[in-house]
């Protein structure tokens, strides 16, 4: 028991609510394997298997089924003594901004090491970026790229990755080609400035169709519409990536190439409070996207992008 991590019983909480491993490693933003050989792992050091998985299906054993309730309460305790800790130390929260996107399970990596406080203003990447530049941030988890990073004075780290599938009409679900896609470009540039970067690049590089809108509808309603005055595939964006769609609608996966949309967590390279580093950490270390495939496209400044 002295090896158990209080990370590996995270790992086992997630895997069996999921009952699926690869759900359960989108979550917890680690690789498939890793949360595979982790859970083996526990497994080893609990001396019990807690899962029954072959190709198809995951199931709790009964001993996974008995510990579950405990895990959980010993996790709970676990977070209710960090929170105490951190009260107890009087130190100042991190102020952490974002876009859409936090990571899902934020709250259980950082209780351990700073209080972090989830900025209300919700705000364009472009502009997240620049509130941790000017001081009124101190992290957020937002889109850049290198030279935005130069500009601004930032440290970046991937912190999660979003691929992006294509919305359209009728019922085939089969992949598309980004050639054959539309993809939206929005006049408001103080709302869509990131966006239309991202997807300005993406249409040169691809052979995806512009086409330019001046009703805001990148995502929501307006966005469906879009989709069924078209006729073509419509890529989404990652505001629109878990989106429950409309019936008449259906998801494609994009290929020839993949594409991939980036979270970074952004701080001042001036930054010097341990608080605020060791947040950067938690959230960060255990980040395994698989982003780095042959058929993986990425915009020609994105930080993550790989060497050609």
């Amino acid at each position: 028991m002295a090896d158990v991590e209080l990370r590996q019983l995270r790992y086992f909480v997630a895997v069996a609510e999921e009952l699926n491993f690869g759900r359960a490693a989108e979550r917890l933003l680690i690789a498939g394997p890793s949360l595979s050989q982790q859970i083996k792992a526990l497994e080893r050091d609990l001396g019990v298997r807690l899962f029954d998985r072959d190709r198809r299906s995951v199931s709790l054993t009964p001993a996974g089924s008995a510990l579950l309730p405990h895990t959980r309460a010993l996790l709970e305790r676990a977070e209710d003594l960090q929170r105490r800790a951190g009260r107890l130390s009087g130190a100042e929260p991190v102020r952490l901004g974002y876009v859409n996107w936090l990571p899902p399970d934020l709250n259980a990596r950082t209780v351990a090491v700073a209080q972090v406080h989830v900025d209300a203003w919700i705000a364009p990447s472009h502009a997240q970026a620049a509130r941790v530049a000017e001081g009124s941030l101190d992290l957020a988890v937002c889109w850049v790229r290198t030279e935005d990073l130069e500009r601004h004075g930032l440290h970046a780290r991937l912190v999660g990755a979003d691929r992006l599938h294509a919305v359209a009409t009728g019922e085939d679900t089969g992949p598309v080609s980004a050639r054959d896609t539309d993809v939206l470009l929005d006049d408001d540039t103080t709302s869509w400035s990131s966006w239309n970067v991202y997807a300005e690049e993406l249409v040169r590089d691809t052979g995806a169709h512009a086409v330019r809108i001046s009703d805001g509808g990148i995502t929501g309603p307006a966005f469906y519409d879009h989709v069924r005055r078209g006729g073509r595939p419509v890529v989404n964006s990652p505001k629109g990536q878990t989106a429950p769609l409309p019936p008449d609608l259906v998801r494609r996966p994009v290929t020839e190439p993949e594409i991939y949309w980036t979270w970074s967590l952004v701080w001042r390279r001036s930054e010097v409070r341990s608080a605020v580093l060791a947040v950067v950490d938690a959230l960060c270390d255990d980040v395994d996207v698989a982003i780095e495939g042959p058929g993986a496209w990425l915009p020609a400044d994105d930080p993550y992008r790989p060497s050609r």
